[in-house]
């Protein structure tokens, strides 16, 4: 209970004296290695990226990560490198030395970008160098065609790069973990406890004894709270190791995705089967996020302008809910009970979700956002559409963020639409409609009046790109 154990650039380190919410970064920081910088901590600018060994399929692949939203803990019985352990020696990297040639001019952002470009140096088949490995990457001074030119000029790993070796072999398999820092670390009360069960039974038999638990999934939400706003719980337990919440299954009837797959896997796996869903992703965040972001994650918050519900509600989704007591499916459109809650019982959570088949024919996805990349959504809208040969709409389904308490369905708009033709008379009442089916607030993301414009603009513009298309 009172260490963790886990390999940083090729060396076992053991902590016993962390407080539970200690994350990465800091304590990377505390032991010198200052390499990884704390810039947001919050996930959004990349200076603290660090690299994380992950399973794939019979040897292993690295991927790049927030080091500020990983828990300590988390990491007991895995493999981390930070820009520090990438040179052999006084040889640097092969990343470092493209990035000499004019990709630096601070450096206070180079360490977070060479760990990025790292991840994509070492992914496997790789062809040219895909830019979204930087998405997640911010520099200020040094302008990014230096830093794209360094990564356009890098070759493939050599046969003898110890990396590369170490990605031909698997990864360990985390066992369980439950870790409490001394006493003296906590309030006397009720000592910190972090625990990582490795299957459902042994979630259920902790959350038996500790009901009132906070789940852990990706930590991209959660662990912004604890950096920014001092957020503390009593007891964390990490989902990141329970299979039975890492499935992928394609049938018949539905694609059920697991609730703890990170969204980079989910992308990888669907392969842009799912059209909708490969043109979110990249609209997600950034890399560094979607490597650790899950699906039930981005449910569970339960947050109005979370990106995946309206995208989901488009696609009809399901939510399979798991508990001591067996599972149940609930249509993700009963998920959202208020502002921040769910339907959700004491001791259950989401175990997947399903993704009926076939899909509607037509679908997008829109995020009006003070930015056009890795940023908040004022208003996210998912549409998919079916059509009759005759030009009628047969079935729609309309997705909203950021104009109710919660995600919502477009009910009255949908209804208003189905059974006519997708017209230009059509679609100039419906967006009348829609602009009326909700009531949005002001905020400091967006006004009311826009937010209700922007409605029947993203309706327009759907109309606008699929008016030419028949089904």
């Amino acid at each position: 209970m009172g260490e963790i154990s886990f390999r940083l650039n090729g060396q076992t380190v053991r902590v016993a004296d962390a407080e539970p919410h200690t994350t990465l970064l800091s304590w990377l920081r505390q032991q010198g290695l200052t390499g990884s910088k704390e810039g947001c901590a919050e996930g959004e600018c990349g200076a603290c990226a660090v690299l994380l060994l992950r399973p794939d399929g019979s040897g292993s692949r690295l991927e790049a990560v927030n080091g500020c939203l990983l828990l300590l803990p988390s990491l007991a019985g895995q493999e981390v490198w930070t820009v520090e352990g990438l040179a052999q020696g006084r040889a640097l990297h092969p990343v470092q030395e493209a990035m000499l040639q004019g990709g630096s001019q601070c450096g206070y952002c180079t360490p977070g970008f060479v760990v990025s470009m790292a991840a994509e140096y070492y992914r496997k088949n790789r062809e040219g160098f895909d830019l979204e490995a930087l998405s997640g990457n911010l520099c200020r001074c040094t302008g990014y065609r230096p830093i794209r030119d360094a990564a356009f000029a890098l070759g493939r790993p050599s046969q003898t790069d110890p990396l590369a070796q170490r990605l031909a072999l698997p990864a360990q398999a985390p066992e369980s973990l439950e870790y409490s820092p001394p006493t003296g670390a906590a309030p006397a009360s009720e000592p910190w406890r972090f625990y990582r069960p490795v299957s459902l039974k042994e979630l259920f038999q902790t959350l038996a004894q500790h009901p009132s638990a906070k789940l852990v999934a990706g930590g991209t939400d959660w662990v912004v709270e604890v950096n920014q706003r001092a957020a503390r719980a009593g007891v964390q337990v990490d989902l990141s190791q329970i299979p039975e919440l890492q499935t992928l299954a394609w049938t018949d009837a539905y694609v059920e995705i697991g609730a703890g797959v990170t969204l980079s896997e989910a992308e990888r796996w669907l392969e842009g089967r799912i059209p909708l869903l490969a043109g979110w992703f990249p609209l997600f965040a950034s890399r560094l996020i979607r490597n650790r972001a899950t699906l039930g994650g981005n449910l569970g918050t339960a947050s109005p302008i979370g990106d995946s519900p309206p995208v989901l509600l488009a696609l009809g989704a399901s939510l399979v809910l798991v508990s001591a007591k067996g599972e149940r499916v609930v249509a993700l459109e009963h998920f959202f009970t208020g502002y921040r809650q769910t339907l959700l019982q004491p001791g259950e959570l989401i175990k997947a979700v399903r993704i009926p088949l076939p899909l509607l024919p037509e679908s997008r996805f829109y995020k009006v956002s003070k930015r056009p990349m890795d940023d908040i959504s004022t208003v996210a809208m998912g549409v998919a559409l079916s059509r009759s040969r005759s030009g009628q709409v047969e079935t729609i389904r309309i997705g909203l963020g950021g104009v109710a308490a919660t995600p919502v369905r477009a009910y009255q708009t949908e209804a208003f639409l189905l059974g006519k033709p997708w017209d230009e008379s059509s679609l100039r009442k419906a967006v009348q409609v829609i602009k009326a089916e909700f009531q949005p607030i002001d905020d400091h993301r967006g006004s009311a009046a826009y937010r209700t414009a922007m409605l029947g603009s993203l309706l327009w513009k759907f109309y606008s790109e699929t008016q030419g298309v028949m089904a």
